[in-house]
C-alpha cells in the first residue's frame, strides 16, 4: 500500500495511510450460482494473508480495493485474467 510520512527536518513525525489499497485475491472458494447463504458475500484471502468479506463474484486473481480505515472491500478494480 501507499502512505505519507510527514517529516520535521530529518525526523519522521507520523505516518498517514492512504484511504484505500488495491490488493490481489490469493484464494477464494468458487461461486456456486444460487448460493446466497451468507447474504451475497464470501470470505476471500488477499495477498497479505488477511481474510475479508467480499461479493460472491470475486475470484482468485482479481484486484480489489480495500478501505484502510475499516478493512472492508469497496470495489473490484481489475478482473483476473
Amino acid at each position: 500500500g501507499t502512505c505519507d510520512l510527514p517529516m520535521y527536518g530529518d525526523e519522521p513525525v507520523g505516518i498517514e495511510l492512504s484511504a484505500a489499497v488495491e490488493l490481489a485475491v490469493a484464494q477464494t472458494d468458487p461461486w456456486v450460482r444460487g448460493d446466497t447463504a451468507q447474504g451475497g458475500t464470501k470470505q476471500v484471502k488477499i495477498e497479505t494473508g488477511a481474510q475479508i468479506s467480499a461479493p460472491l463474484f470475486i475470484e482468485k486473481g482479481d484486484v480489489i480495493r480495500i478501505n484502510t480505515q475499516t478493512g472492508e472491500y469497496t470495489e473490484r478494480t481489475e478482473k483476473s485474467r
